[in-house]
């Protein structure tokens, strides 16, 4: 229920915007406003349904905006503001307003007008589908026949759900599209990413196994949706079911029963393979080319595979921009390899006094990187950097926030969370520096010697073998004595 002080200031706003959002029924056109708590800075950016800049607005002295979009083309829309996203379902005539607060994004997002309640049902499911999908390990312990089980009834209870909320409101048959497409998908989603979670790298031939039922969805599925290219359930059920996909190629060039290797060159080509073949939509055959190269590119191959995979996606992209940042990727890797020496970089700390981060470094070092828009990543990662001071005390740690924001969002977690700030630093020129580390996954860090050299350029913290993969590293080098590590 919302509080009174919500209320309030919704009242307030409608008051401020309602004139403005009154137009005629036959118009092409729609109108977004809002305010924003806390702004991280003063600019809103609005994204079409193809992922294109629309236009971007200041916010006013008080932390609001209005903003008419001329010859609308309905569909999914994107506004962002200081990092965080947040996609919204326009047609003709809406007039939305929202309202939100930057410390807690997506739980504090409330619209209203015409054209709220669909948006807010929408967020609705964005929110029960997140939560579920923080569940699936646990669901993914059941039997194959209790999971194909479970999700479908969950799905069933879903679009009852939804048929409910029509009956009440009427919609736009789009609308119905998108909301069905997001409860489908999600749960389409979750039955591709059972068999890795189950079955495990060991027994993953055992896919075939399955009940002859659990990919029956797959005969309803649109490779070519592009009003969907930019929703989060049917990017996930792509992005898994291409993997899936990819086994029986794999099979079929290793023993019947071998272990399973994700990033075997052979897999991850026929990825790249799969998604030529089988997609057609320009947009969504790109960007699934683009991260799933990027996927195999930034773990820790040697240069020709790494030149292989690229050039394999070099001949299937034809996004020009994309083929030239993975071009810059793959450079930035080489640079990257262990054996060299960390790009000295220009940091920032918390007292606003800049370095070099070769002139802080003078013992074993892992790097590690954070962003201001996801609570559960800055937690996570400082609270398991606390668990490896303990177990690593000859080892250093550098915390890096990779925002381009206002000091102060990154000061104020420093200081709601009593992280030190003796090790807390945040890059000069974010956006160059986020290009030169490579620093494409938010969980990646970087193991240094006391030198700076680098021992590995793409390790991740919160995989189960971390502590055994830096013990061997430490020991390689002699940094630590086989005795000593815990």
């Amino acid at each position: 229920m919302l509080t009174l002080r919500l209320v309030s200031a919704i009242a307030l706003l409608l008051s401020v915007f309602g004139c403005q959002f009154k137009g005629s029924n036959t118009s092409n056109h729609a109108y977004i406003g809002g305010e924003i708590i806390n702004p991280k800075n003063s600019s809103v950016i609005l994204y079409n349904t193809q992922g294109k800049i629309v236009d971007s607005f200041n916010l006013d002295a008080n932390n609001r905006f209005i903003y008419k979009i001329d010859n609308l083309q309905p569909g999914l829309h994107t506004i962002t503001h200081g990092g965080e996203y947040q996609m919204l379902l326009l047609e003709p005539n809406d007039s939305i307003m929202f309202r939100l607060n930057t410390y807690d994004f997506d739980e504090s997002l409330v619209f209203t007008g015409h054209g709220a309640k669909k948006n807010n049902y929408l967020i609705k499911t964005y929110i029960t589908n997140e939560k579920e999908a923080k569940q699936l390990v646990k669901y993914s312990k059941m039997e194959p026949e209790a999971f194909n089980a479970f999700v479908e009834k969950r799905r069933q209870r879903q679009l009852s759900d939804f048929q409910n909320y029509l009956k009440r409101n009427p919609e736009s048959d789009f609308f119905k599209t998108i909301i069905e497409a997001n409860i489908n998908y999600n749960t389409y989603a979750d039955k591709e990413i059972y068999p890795f979670a189950y079955f495990g790298n060991n027994k993953m031939i055992h896919i075939k196994d399955l009940p002859k039922d659990f990919f029956s969805h797959r005969e309803q599925i649109d490779y070519n949706a592009i009003h969907l290219s930019n929703f989060f359930s049917y990017n996930r059920f792509l992005f898994s079911h291409i993997d899936n996909l990819a086994i029986d190629d794999y099979y079929k060039d290793n023993p019947y029963h071998s272990k399973f290797n994700r990033h075997a060159m052979c897999y991850n080509m026929s990825k790249l393979n799969l998604i030529d073949s089988i997609i057609t939509e320009p947009t969504i055959k790109n960007k699934l080319l683009k991260y799933k190269a990027r996927e195999y590119i930034s773990h820790n191959h040697t240069e020709s595979e790494a030149n292989a995979v690229l050039n394999h996606y070099l001949e299937k992209s034809t996004n020009e921009e994309d083929k030239i940042y993975m071009q810059d990727l793959v450079s930035s890797l080489k640079r990257l390899r262990q054996g060299n020496p960390l790009p000295n970089i220009s940091l920032v700390n918390y007292n606003d006094t800049e370095h070099f981060i070769s002139s802080i470094i003078s013992k074993p070092t892992i790097i590690y990187f954070w962003t201001s828009n996801s609570k559960s990543q800055y937690r996570n990662s400082h609270y398991m950097v606390d668990k490896l001071k303990s177990s690593f005390p000859q080892m250093d740690f550098i915390s890096i926030n990779v925002n381009d924001n206002d000091d102060k969002f990154w000061k104020n977690i420093i200081n709601n969370y009593n992280f030190p700030t003796i090790n807390e630093f945040k890059f000069k020129n974010s956006k160059q520096a986020r290009k030169t580390l490579a620093v494409n996954y938010l969980n990646k860090a970087i193991i240094v010697d006391q030198n700076g050299i680098i021992l590995h350029p793409n390790a991740n913290i919160f995989s189960a073998g971390f502590n055994e993969t830096l013990e061997e590293l430490l020991e390689k080098k002699h940094l630590i004595a086989k005795q000593d590590a815990l």
